[in-house]
This record gives C-alpha cells, sequence and structure tokens, in this order.
C-alpha cells in the first residue's frame, strides 16, 4: 500500500488561530449569504476605487514555534540590568498567584469595558478595590478607576484645576522636583489650550496668585520630602488648587497628600507589583476632593444594587464621562488601564497594609544604608531626609562611575553632568548595595543590619489606611487564589463567549503571542534604559513600524500614544504643529460629522481646535454637500476634519476620495478614525485615499487584549509631510510629547508585532475578509427579524446594525431589555444605542467559528420570537423573560410565581445546558447608584443592609 501524505496547507497552522470559521464552514456561510466566492463577496462590498491593486505580504507567515523563536532571539538582544533609575519606574516582584491568575489569565485580559455591569462583577469588585486603596493611601474622598500613565494623568490634573478653581488666572505651577517627563506632558497640553506653565522652587518662586494650580511631587524626583500644607493653604487663599503627584508605595510611611489640605492626588501603581515593560502599561491613579468628582475624568465603580435589592457594582456616573459629552468634553478620556489596576489592587490586598508599610520600611533601611556608605567615603548626598531616593554629588567622575555601575549589572540615574540619582526598591538586595558601593570606588560590607531611619519626622504617617476587610483577609495562597477564581467567574469574557461589539473588534488575542510579556527581557527593562541595553526592542520597534506603515500606506509612525483617543490628540497635535511651522497657525476648525465616535469632538476639543458639526445624509454616509459647504465657509481657517472608514455605520462610503480632496482643497488634514480597520487591513489603505494621519486601535485590529477597559495601544500613522512634528521623547527637548514613556506601553507592542508574525500580509487579508463575511452572514441570518441599517445592496462591512426600535414600539420591549438577556443566552450585548439610538451594532469578526455565530444567531431569534409572544399575548407585557432579564440561580431558589417557566428564564435559545453561564446579579439599578454614590468598598454591615 502506497502512503498518501496529508494535504493540510500551512496556512491552516498559523491563520486558523486567528481566523474562525473552516474553509468548509465559509463555503456554508457564503451559500447563506448569496455570493460565489469570498473573492466576490468582497469586489461588492469594498469600492473598487480604494482598493489595493497588489497583494499585502512581508515574506512566509511563522508558525507559532517560528515566532516564539524570533521572540527569543529578539529579547536576547535586551541586557537585562538592576535599574536604579527611578523617576516613578521600578522594580517590583508580581506574586506568582497574581501573575498566573490574572496577567496571565485570558478570563482577565481579554473582558471588555464594564458597561454591562451584570456580568462585570468580578472586574468591578476588583476596581472597586483599587479605587479603595487609592483613597486610603491619598487620605482622599474618591477615586477613579485609573487612568494612562503618571504624565497624562498630572495632564488630566492641569485641566482638572483649570475649570474648578476660582482662580481666573491662565498659568499653572509646576514642582521643579517634577519627573521631567511628567513636566513635559504637562506642557504639551497646556501649550494646546494657551496655558502658561511656570517651573520652579514651590518654596521660593510660587505666586498663588498668578495661577489656577500647582503641581508637587511628592517625594521629588531627586529625592526631597517636603510638606506642602502652608503652599497649600496659600493656594487655596487665592483660589487656586493643589495638586499632589505622589507614590503610592511612600504613602505608607509618610502623611498623605489629603491630610496636606491637597485638592488633587496623582501618581502611577506601576510598583504594586506591574512589571516596567519599558514604559507600560500601567495603571496611574488620580483621587479628588469630593467637590470634584463630577468633574473628574476617568471612570468611576459605584455601587448600587440590583432589582432584588442585593449589592451590585456599576460604572458611576457614566453622563459625565468625555465621549458622551463629545465636543463639550473637558477631556477625551474614554479608556483606563483596569487590567494593571486590577494588578495592583490584588497586590494591595495580598500583602495589606502591614506587608505594603513593611516593603516601605525595607526599601528605605536599605536606602539609608546606601547613603551611610557613600557618606563615610566622602561623598556628599542629598536630601538629608528621603524615602527610597538619594542624589549624589560625583564632580567629573560622573561617567566613570555610571559605567562601573553598568558593569555590576546596575542602571543608575545619570543627574545633569555632576550628579547620580538613585532610587532602590523592593528587589533590591544587599548585594546590589556593595555592587553599588564598588562602583563609586567603596570596598565595604552591607552587613549593618541597625533599623535606621532618616523619614522626616513631621511627615510620619499615623493615620489608617487599607482597614477594609477585603485587605485583611486570610492571604494564604489557597485563599488568594480562589478569591481571584470568583471573581473572575462573576465574568463574562472572550475566553467563554463572542462579544459581539460594533466598532470594538474583540478578537482572539493569541496565547503565543502575550507569552513574551512575562519574560524577563522585556518585562523587567527600564523605559530610560540606555540604548545600548534595549536593541532587541528597537528592533521590534522597527519592524512593528515597517509593518503597519505597509498595512496603511503611510510613511512614518508614533509608538507613543498609550490608547486611541490618545491617538486622536496626537494626531490633531501633529496637524497643528505642521500648521504652525507652515505659518497657519490660525488655522483651528475641524469638521466632524455627527456619526463619528464621541471621542472626535472631545480630541479636538483638548488641542483648543473649534468642531463643525456636518449632518449625516439618510443613508448614513456624510453628507457631501453640507461638509463641502462647511469647508468653505470656513476655509481661511480650516484644520482639519475627522472621519472613519468604513464609516461608524459600518459601510464603505464611496464618497471618502471627495471628502479629502475638498479637504486639502480648503487648506486642511485628513484625520482618518482606524477604529474600522478591521475591514481594511490587506484590501484598502488610508495613506492611499487621501488621509494624512491616523490611529490604529492595536488593542481592536492588531490582537491586544482589551482587559477589561485597559490597556489599550493608539499609535499614530502619518504621511511624510507630517513626520517631523509627531511627539517627541519626553526626556528630550523637542517637545510634543504625549505620554511619559517614549514609546507608550512598549511592552504590549509584542503582542501586535507577534501577531503580524504570525498571520503574514496574507494572512492579515484573510483575516479582513472572514470579517467581512461574518457580519454580512449574522446579517443575512437575522434580516428577517431585525431590519438592518445602511446595508448597501443588502451588504455591510465588517459590522452590521440591528434595529430594535420595532420591537418596543410593537411591544415596549427595549433595547436595554434585548442586551439583558443576552446575558441569560451566554452573550455580552453587542454595542448599544451607538451610532443610532435603540439600536444594536454588531461586530463579530474573523475570529468567531461558525458555531458560536449560529448560537448568537439562534439567541436573538430565540428573543425575536418572545418579542412576537408578547406582541400575541402569549407573554405578559411586563412580566416576561425579556423585562426580568438576567435571570440568577437565585430566582430557581422558593416558590416561582411568574407567568413563565423557569426553563424559559434561564434557557434560552442559544444558552449552554451544562457549561451555562450565570449571572451573578440582577439587572442592576443605575438611578439608585447615582442617588447613592459610594466608590470604596462598603463596610460588610452594608451589604446586609441593601439586602432588607
Amino acid at each position: 500500500m502506497t502512503y498518501k501524505e496529508t494535504a493540510y496547507a500551512p496556512y491552516d497552522f498559523a491563520n486558523r488561530r486567528h481566523i474562525g470559521p473552516s474553509p468548509a464552514e465559509m463555503t456554508e456561510m457564503l451559500e447563506a449569504v448569496g455570493a460565489p466566492s469570498l473573492d466576490a463577496l468582497i469586489d461588492q462590498i469594498v469600492p473598487d476605487d480604494i482598493r489595493l491593486k497588489t497583494p499585502m505580504t512581508w515574506g512566509k507567515a511563522l508558525s507559532e514555534q517560528g515566532v516564539l523563536a524570533k521572540l527569543r532571539s529578539v529579547a536576547d538582544k535586551n541586557r537585562v540590568m538592576t535599574s536604579f533609575i527611578g523617576q516613578g519606574y521600578h522594580g517590583t516582584v508580581t506574586p506568582p498567584p497574581i501573575q498566573r491568575n490574572i496577567f496571565e489569565n485570558p478570563a482577565w485580559y481579554t473582558a471588555y469595558t464594564p458597561y454591562q455591569p451584570e456580568i462585570s462583577q468580578g472586574r468591578l469588585e476588583a476596581l472597586l478595590n483599587y479605587q479603595t486603596m487609592i483613597a486610603d493611601l491619598t487620605a482622599l474622598d474618591v477615586a477613579n478607576a485609573s487612568l494612562l500613565d503618571e504624565g497624562t494623568a498630572a495632564a488630566e490634573a492641569v485641566a482638572l484645576c483649570q475649570r474648578s478653581a476660582k482662580s481666573k488666572a491662565t498659568a499653572f505651577f509646576v514642582d521643579q522636583d517634577c519627573h521631567p517627563q511628567t513636566i513635559a506632558v504637562v506642557k504639551t497640553r497646556a501649550e494646546a489650550l494657551g496655558w502658561t506653565v511656570v517651573t520652579g522652587n514651590p518654596f521660593a518662586d510660587l505666586d498663588p496668585a498668578a495661577v489656577f494650580g500647582a503641581l508637587f511631587q511628592y517625594p521629588g524626583t531627586y529625592g526631597h520630602v517636603h510638606d506642602f500644607t502652608d503652599v497649600i493653604a496659600k493656594l487655596h487663599a487665592a483660589g487656586a488648587l493643589a495638586c499632589v503627584a505622589a507614590d503610592p508605595l511612600a504613602l505608607t510611611v509618610l502623611k498623605a497628600p489629603g491630610e496636606m489640605g491637597a485638592d488633587i492626588a496623582i501618581g502611577t501603581t506601576q510598583r504594586f507589583g506591574v512589571p516596567m515593560g519599558y514604559g507600560g502599561p500601567h495603571a496611574a491613579y488620580m483621587a479628588v476632593k469630593d467637590a470634584l468628582k463630577r468633574n473628574m475624568p476617568g471612570r468611576i465603580v459605584g455601587v448600587s444594587i440590583d432589582a432584588r435589592g442585593n449589592r451590585a457594582y456599576r460604572l458611576s456616573l457614566q453622563t459625565r464621562e468625555q465621549h458622551i459629552r463629545r465636543e463639550k468634553a473637558t477631556s477625551n478620556v474614554c479608556t483606563a488601564q483596569a487590567l494593571l489596576a486590577v494588578m495592583a489592587s490584588m497586590y494591595a490586598v495580598f500583602h495589606g497594609p502591614e506587608g505594603l508599610k513593611a516593603i516601605a520600611e525595607r526599601i528605605h533601611r536599605k536606602t539609608v544604608r546606601l547613603a551611610n556608605g557613600l557618606e563615610a567615603a566622602g561623598f556628599k548626598v542629598e536630601p538629608a531626609a528621603f524615602f527610597d531616593t538619594i542624589t549624589i554629588e560625583v564632580g567629573a567622575v560622573q561617567g566613570a562611575i555610571l559605567k562601573s555601575a553598568e558593569a555590576e549589572g546596575i542602571n543608575l540615574r545619570r543627574v545633569g553632568t555632576t550628579k547620580i540619582g538613585i532610587s532602590l526598591d523592593e528587589r533590591a538586595t544587599r548585594a546590589h548595595t556593595e555592587a553599588i558601593w564598588r562602583a563609586f570606588g567603596i570596598d565595604r560590607r552591607d552587613d549593618d543590619l541597625s533599623h535606621d531611619y532618616r523619614l522626616p519626622q513631621a511627615l510620619v504617617r499615623s493615620s489608617d489606611y487599607l482597614t477594609h476587610p477585603v485587605f485583611h483577609m486570610n492571604r494564604a495562597e489557597a485563599e488568594m487564589t480562589r478569591y481571584m477564581r470568583r471573581l473572575a467567574d462573576r465574568d463574562l469574557a472572550l475566553d467563554r463567549a463572542m462579544i459581539p461589539l460594533g466598532s470594538c473588534t474583540m478578537k482572539l488575542n493569541a496565547t503565543a503571542e502575550m507569552m513574551a510579556l512575562s519574560w524577563p527581557q522585556f518585562a523587567d527593562v527600564h523605559p530610560f534604559a540606555p540604548e545600548t541595553q534595549t536593541a532587541g526592542y528597537a528592533e521590534m520597534l522597527r519592524d512593528l513600524e515597517a509593518k503597519l506603515c505597509l498595512v496603511t500606506g503611510y510613511n512614518a509612525f508614533s509608538m507613543q500614544p498609550n490608547s486611541g483617543a490618545q491617538g486622536e490628540y496626537a494626531g490633531l497635535l501633529t496637524i497643528q504643529a505642521y500648521h504652525r511651522a507652515r505659518g497657519e497657525g490660525h488655522r483651528d476648525v475641524c469638521l466632524i460629522p455627527t456619526s463619528a465616535h464621541g471621542t472626535n469632538p472631545a480630541s479636538a476639543q483638548m488641542v483648543g481646535m473649534k468642531v463643525v458639526v456636518v449632518r449625516v445624509a439618510d443613508n448614513g454616509d456624510i453628507d457631501l454637500d453640507d461638509f463641502r459647504a462647511k469647508a468653505e465657509a470656513h476655509a481661511a481657517n480650516l484644520a482639519a476634519c475627522m472621519i472613519t472608514y468604513p464609516s461608524t455605520h459600518g459601510v464603505f462610503e464611496t464618497t471618502v476620495r471627495e471628502i479629502c480632496q475638498i479637504t486639502h482643497q480648503h487648506g486642511g488634514q485628513v484625520y482618518l478614525d482606524g477604529a474600522n480597520m478591521n475591514a481594511m487591513v490587506g484590501l484598502s489603505r488610508p495613506g492611499d485615499i487621501g488621509s494624512d494621519v491616523s490611529h490604529l486601535n492595536l488593542h481592536k485590529t492588531f490582537a491586544i487584549p482589551h482587559g477589561g477597559g485597559g490597556p489599550g495601544m493608539g499609535p499614530i500613522g502619518v504621511k511624510a509631510h507630517l513626520a517631523p512634528y509627531l511627539p517627541g521623547n519626553p526626556m528630550q527637548a523637542d517637545g510634543g510629547a504625549v505620554s511619559a514613556a517614549p514609546y507608550g506601553s512598549a511592552s504590549i507592542l509584542l503582542i501586535s508585532w507577534a501577531y503580524c508574525l504570525l498571520m503574514g500580509g496574507e494572512g492579515l487579508t484573510q483575516a479582513t475578509k472572514v470579517a467581512i463575511l461574518n457580519a454580512n452572514y449574522i446579517a443575512s441570518r437575522l434580516k428577517a427579524a431585525y431590519p438592518i441599517l445602511y446595508s448597501a445592496g443588502g451588504r455591510v462591512a465588517h459590522e452590521c446594525i440591528l434595529d430594535t426600535r420595532v420591537m418596543k414600539d410593537r411591544a415596549g420591549v427595549t433595547v436595554d431589555d434585548v442586551a439583558k438577556r443576552l446575558v441569560d443566552c451566554g452573550f455580552h450585548a453587542p454595542t448599544m444605542s451607538w451610532p443610532v439610538a435603540g439600536t444594536l451594532m454588531v461586530e463579530p469578526t474573523e475570529s468567531e467559528p461558525k458555531a458560536e455565530l449560529d448560537r448568537f444567531i439562534a439567541a436573538m431569534l430565540g428573543i425575536a420570537a418572545e418579542v412576537e409572544a408578547i406582541v400575541e399575548g402569549k407573554l405578559d407585557a411586563e412580566d416576561n423573560p425579556l423585562k426580568r432579564a438576567p435571570h440568577t440561580v437565585e430566582d430557581l431558589v422558593g416558590d416561582w410565581n411568574r407567568p413563565y417557566s423557569r426553563e424559559a428564564a434561564c434557557f434560552p435559545a442559544g444558552a449552554f445546558r451544562v457549561d451555562k453561564y450565570w449571572s451573578p446579579v440582577n439587572r442592576v439599578d443605575n438611578v439608585y447608584g447615582d442617588r447613592h454614590l459610594i466608590c470604596s468598598c462598603p463596610p460588610l454591615e452594608s451589604y446586609a443592609e441593601a439586602a432588607e
């Protein structure tokens, strides 16, 4: 018998990780759609005049083993040093249970933003723990659920001061002891809005009457620890506000900002168990006095009740979120660093207040011993009182000492031309201390283990913090692991079911693409480490930029923006800088269609542009006549237009080239929002159709996980004429920095790079085609039950809008009812009421196999059937499964007096019988949560009160 070789294309090994339907399933789906082939379907949908004429390729796609080998070879080009550089970035120990059960667990990293609270109770509790931790440590009233990084949090604090202070001044004071990258980001924000930044010594140079606020660093970047109580009192007397950038670990032993009278505290929780990762991602924090809570940017988790009166969590005060305010926004923050905030909160739960304080005390004692040895050898050490950072005057031998330290495997900080800074962390050992001494020419043993302290006595903390029982639980690993598992089980993430969110592209985050994030060669690199130590990162960044340029048709990229909204901000700043360089700095009008993402007008407002709204035609396209008329009317001052392509309504508008031409004709630049790039990759390039700049949501199209509401990355691509104006390095004098680290959250760029290597150009193109197929398959199967809005010739792009408004008219069933009923079916709801109120926008992505698509279709058809049953009088109009959804296990207990069966309630169409997801709470009462605002962990007795 002759052996017959198995015919199995290499494509299947790599790309089938990301492409859900098998070739056989695609054939069945194409038949349902009514297209003869996948390419024929694409030809019907994507306009020919924007199509790529040659295939996108950069060589053969790698296997998973090939990608991991490539990552290993690049990782080995980084030199892993012990970095005592400081500046807000520190070595830290991620407790292994947190690394394995959160950082590396898809139940946590594949979840979406908790806008559907019933299926987000686990991460909402973890984020509430985070808020409680921050509020306690800062001694302020309300904390948010995290911001992007310390630099951008400081910039947000400046804006918060400006809109909240009684002072009418236009200047803001920044402590010269703030981290230099923070000062750089603050200056970028202030310049765009016409505010003056004054930098100096707060005790000698600050005129409270001349500023609307001030920012102080605590401890200072060079180690100084000052009491700002008197300075803050003077600011308040002048109608100004005070912000303190504080190290949360230092606050376990030092007086809290709130106890000094600070109005706002910001900082980073990176050293709470989150690796440095060459700059991120890390969770920044912001805490404020109660009077400022409704103006504070970012998400706030609050406590409410569900339909049974049980305790339930939700995002509070959502109407204050900036993407809802649109052009009236005071910020464009619409994201957070949820996954990293969860890690930081678990670090606090793991160690408890006593453990955190013990870590802080150990670090301080090690720093004292280090300083003692340096002083004994005749070096001048500043300051006299400190926490973990000292600065040493070394004169002309600075370079030699730094080089000697590097030979010992240690990075120290270059301060000016004659000083060296050292910031110790929880990883510091006696061997490190002795190595530092040797670099300074000191032969000394670190064997004096006396408990000496040099904390300023007047600033030693006496108040309690982290008093809630969650921070005092039994911290045995068994109990910690079970706690994290219990929280994860309350959530519905992508590892459990499809999350068909329109415009949010919840696609596979392949395990092979994630693995390198935990490797020390990437995780333990300081963002300001010498370039000679980061050759691996440099190689990855260069190759990723080249691939993104090939994908988009742009000439250059900046990897600095930490989110899509921050990418918009950076892109508009780039356009502004270009206009100024041409002597046209007066151009400040931005045309934005009503269908645009809410962050678009918010971003334009942040850079000081005037938003002119453009109408949308009945078919969902931009009204070309209105666009042309407004471009002509504002030609003298037109700076830019912001469009989304394919459109927010999920179609490829045929007038996109004309819109770009009109904008350019009148002196403007075209910003193309890259939110829907998942429908373009390999088929069309924004840089070829007239766009000048785009951000790419790498946490959407390029496989970075959403992390329950962050991390994200929004690098911007530009045409050659804009390249000189991209964001600058925050550590250099070129200006324009938008993030604290040069490459933003650099470590997660590895995911997108690995994704590109795994897929290859051919695989990415196939992924785009299948994403379009999956959306059209859903639309074809559901169009009889749900009108499909804005389809062109019966076709949609990568997403479709299901009109549920007719259900409200006929049966009183709202889009909320449909969304909550989908929870019973085991699904996260599609995007609700956007871009059209009362509708659902569905994006299945290419990752979902046909079986999951069919399960979702069955669920939606089952809901439509329940609506018909209400219309026909077979179900009660008020007491029915849709109005009562979601159903919990608790609903099965006791008497059942509802006019529908338990089976109908809990096992609707599409729901699994054996592996069913049970919502942990019934429908959450949003109004109650806003009226009774509780944004930190409530006392345990209040849980019992809520149930009464």
